[in-house]
């Protein structure tokens, strides 16, 4: 009896405290919504009345965030303090902070930002760039050394960055042949406005009128038409030119070239060189024969890092080792370790006779658990298997895991819809976990049916694995009769699932694909009357059961039109069959 008036005294109590945190009348998530909707209207006045309601909810650190926010300006630096103090390290104070020093980065507080920037633990570019502004107003001229990358790096700069680029002119660090490589970059990234505000960094002889500029970017080939043959003596219209063959081969590579061809004798090798290189890219992502052949004709040009990935590419589909090689060779070291080059350096080593070598590239990602390290291993004649098994996390170590606030947090705030939060919150709560750690995230995850940042967490792991936290399988009850009603194996029907929504029911794609199985509108109306669903409409798609039914159905629909081929059924999947078939 004893026992029984204890645990029921326990339980009253628990119902008290949950009771009394709670607002009369609304459930303390739609007052914290409440809360979100209010800072986003610029409503202070609401958000304070909300504020005490949701005293001692999860969330309440970011209801307090939102307040200084509302009047960041004006907020006492005593009090940000005290704020960045209470939750040091977590995710919201690393928000408010930089929220902070962008403002006395803007206000040029060289000094309170001085004090701030250091405590800042992964900081955003345009922070990174303030404080390169604050050491220039000290005087610290090696600011220049550390800013000299991003020139060809930011090609879409922040405001705050801007600055920065400009001491590099100023301080004679970029001279003409930088700023137009720094142009060349960005008409390769179709950074197009961007690159025209870079001609303002040209020496006045090489600056282009506005008029200009815009003609070469958005009417390229009547511009070149137009160019008379005498323009050619100045650098600045044979510059242009080459931007224009650029602009042109984006839409046809063969009349790039023609155009080419027929100005190239009045062009530098410089010029000729990249503007070729561009017909080359352009021509490579069409699959055309050509491609390697405009490649060769832009000599030994220096390549961009993407412009180069291309290139190897074409070498491969043209059979050709030697062009492979050299320009993996070519890359920078960042680029050419990485396991994909790596594995083609190796192939094209080997080709060339050169076999103790090709083994040592192979050694390097053999065993990796990606793609080509696969590859690597049947180089190597080793067997390719699962990693064994970790041991599934203790309940201690779910505890511990259980008390990261960005863990909770991001759960929180993941149930509430608040996806960019809940990420950005998730995965501040993994830095720097170890992998024993990373699974009992991974779990915490799963059982919470947050799928994706479970395979997130799982993805992360170094030494020790758990393949079925990596490559999960919900759904199972709904999956597998439909993967089985259209005589498709259902760990291809997970693993496209995985990969298309990474197991989000109510996932949307930039492009309008809903869904686990992200179908697109009309591949979901066009599927749908085929298999005769008649009372579908576009409201049912995210339904799982509906969506389910459509995708594998679609799934069966090009596995057969494409010759029970799973590779390219998976891509038609994707892509559209036009795409795989061509």
């Amino acid at each position: 009896l004893i026992m029984k008036f204890r645990a029921a005294v326990s339980a009253l109590a628990f119902l008290f405290v949950s009771l009394s945190s709670c607002p009369a009348g609304a459930a303390p998530d739609d007052r914290f919504l409440a809360a979100r909707d209010a800072a986003k209207a610029g409503d202070k006045a609401k958000l304070e009345r909300i504020a005490p309601e949701l005293s001692g909810y999860e969330l309440e650190v970011y209801v307090d965030y939102w307040r200084l926010l509302l009047d960041l300006n004006n907020a006492d630096p005593a009090t940000i303090k005290s704020f960045l103090q209470r939750h040091d390290k977590s995710f919201i104070a690393e928000k408010l902070r930089s929220d902070w020093l962008r403002l006395l980065g803007r206000n040029q507080s060289w000094a309170e930002f001085d004090a701030e920037y250091p405590a800042l633990l992964q900081p955003e570019q345009d922070l990174a760039c303030y404080a390169l502004q604050s050491r220039r107003a000290r005087g610290d001229a090696a600011m220049l050394d550390e800013a000299m990358p991003l020139w060809l790096s930011l090609m879409e700069p922040p405001e705050a960055c801007y600055p920065v680029l400009e001491a590099l002119i100023l301080d004679k660090r970029v001279l003409a042949d930088d700023v137009w490589t720094r142009i060349r970059r960005q008409f390769e990234a179709n950074r197009l406005a961007a690159a025209r505000y870079s001609m303002n960094y040209l020496p006045p002889s090489q600056t282009p009128d506005g008029k200009t500029a815009l003609a070469v970017s958005d009417s390229s080939m009547a511009w070149l038409a137009k160019l008379p043959e005498s323009a050619f003596a100045k650098r600045m219209n044979r510059e242009l030119a080459a931007l224009a063959i650029s602009r042109i081969a984006r839409s046809d590579p063969n009349m790039a070239a023609g155009q080419l061809e027929r100005i190239e004798s009045r062009l530098q090798a410089g010029e000729k060189g990249w503007a070729w290189s561009q017909i080359g890219w352009q021509a490579a992502q069409r699959h055309m024969g050509d491609a390697l052949a405009w490649f060769r004709k832009a000599g030994d040009v220096p390549l961009s890092e993407e412009v180069s990935q291309w290139k190897v590419r074409a070498a491969l589909r043209a059979h050709d080792w030697a062009a492979v090689r050299t320009t993996i060779e070519r890359m920078p070291s960042a680029l050419a370790s990485q396991p994909t080059w790596t594995y083609w350096l190796g192939r094209a080593y080997r080709a060339g006779g050169r076999l103790e070598e090709a083994n040592h590239l192979y050694a390097k990602i053999a065993g990796q658990p990606n793609f080509y390290g696969n590859l690597a291993d049947e180089e190597l004649d080793r067997p390719t298997s699962v990693p064994p098994k970790a041991a599934a996390p203790t309940r201690e170590e779910m505890a511990r895991v259980n008390e990261i606030s960005g863990i909770r947090r991001g759960l929180a705030l993941l149930k509430l819809a608040m996806r960019t939060e809940g990420v950005r919150e998730w995965n501040w709560g993994l830095r720097g976990l170890n992998d024993r750690e990373l699974l009992a995230a991974a779990e915490v995850a799963r059982r919470a049916d947050v799928y994706d940042r479970a395979i997130a967490a799982a993805d992360r792991t170094r030494n020790e694995h758990d393949y079925s936290l990596r490559y999960l399988s919900p759904f199972s009850e709904q999956v597998r009769p439909a993967a089985r009603s259209q005589s498709l194996d259902d760990a291809w029907v997970y693993g496209l699932m995985r990969q298309e929504s990474r197991f989000i029911t109510n996932a949307k794609s930039s492009v309008g694909a809903s869904g686990l199985m992200q179908l697109m509108p009309a591949t979901a109306r066009g599927v749908a009357k085929k298999i005769g669903l008649s009372d579908f409409h576009q409201g049912k798609v995210n339904d799982t059961e509906t969506n389910l039914l459509l995708g594998t159905s679609y799934m069966r629909l090009v596995l057969e039109d494409l010759d029970n081929h799973p590779v390219l059924a998976s891509a038609a999947y994707n892509a559209g069959p036009g795409r795989a078939r061509k």
